[in-house]
């Protein structure tokens, strides 16, 4: 059965103009069609610029989608008697979300705290695996042991693995994800897939990968001015 998904950086609602702009954001997933969606760099209750708001509660509110969020930084309030502030990562779907679960993944010394994010949801009668994830921005051999942690929780059923790993093809975190993953881009996208150009060179930084039998069928990258991040599209086959 065929289901688009969609991973996305979203920069915490503010787009390259500047402007946070939720509704703006979920124009761009809306109208990418995608049933499954991960999400990065997500507030909750932590940004003033946004009234202190729940983005991800208002993005699943506002696209009818059901949701899983996993707070990798866990603040003191924003004010007394407020929600506590945090920043993660977060799963949006048609379908139910199932059996989630979140890890924190290995964090170097002052680098900021990193997770796994994980649900199932049935397609088609297949229970597939759905993984989130956003990969630290600084040092390849922290992504390294990251992803090393991240394939060392798979098996052999159906899996999608989306996020943004802050890497590159050919690096070590990508080739090591490929002994165990088929990076769908690299499968059937055309070009170069440049994901992040807001900060020079343009680069690939955002995935979307297939294993257990899943195959992607296509994929292209959506840009728009609601995130400093293309938000990349790609139509799955689960068996």
């Amino acid at each position: 059965m065929q289901l688009p998904v969609l991973t996305y950086n979203i920069h915490s609602g503010v787009g390259i103009d500047g402007v946070l702009d939720l509704d703006r954001l979920a124009d761009v997933i809306a109208a990418s069609g995608a049933e499954l969606v991960a999400l990065q760099e997500v507030d909750r209750h932590r940004r003033e610029q946004s009234t202190f708001a729940d983005q991800p509660g208002h993005l699943a509110q506002r696209l009818g989608m059901h949701l899983a969020y996993a707070a990798c930084l866990d603040e003191e309030p924003a004010h007394p008697g407020a929600p506590r502030a945090q920043y993660g990562t977060a799963l949006l779907s048609t379908r139910p979300l199932r059996d989630i679960a979140t890890s924190l993944l290995p964090c170097f010394p002052g680098s900021e705290q990193r997770g796994l994010l994980e649900a199932t949801v049935e397609v088609g009668g297949t229970v597939l695996r759905v993984l989130g994830t956003h990969l630290q921005w600084d040092s390849e051999d922290e992504r390294l042991v990251q992803a090393r942690a991240i394939t060392a929780v798979l098996d052999d059923r159906p899996t999608l693995l989306l996020g943004d790993l802050n890497t590159t093809p050919g690096s070590p975190t990508h080739t090591h994800l490929t002994t165990r993953l088929d990076d769908a881009w690299a499968t059937v996208g055309e070009g170069e897939g440049i994901t992040f150009d807001a900060e020079l060179p343009p680069r690939r930084i955002d995935y979307v990968w297939v294993g257990g039998g899943v195959r992607a069928l296509g994929a292209r990258v959506i840009a728009s001015p609601a995130s400093d991040h293309a938000a990349l599209l790609v139509e799955v086959d689960v068996p």
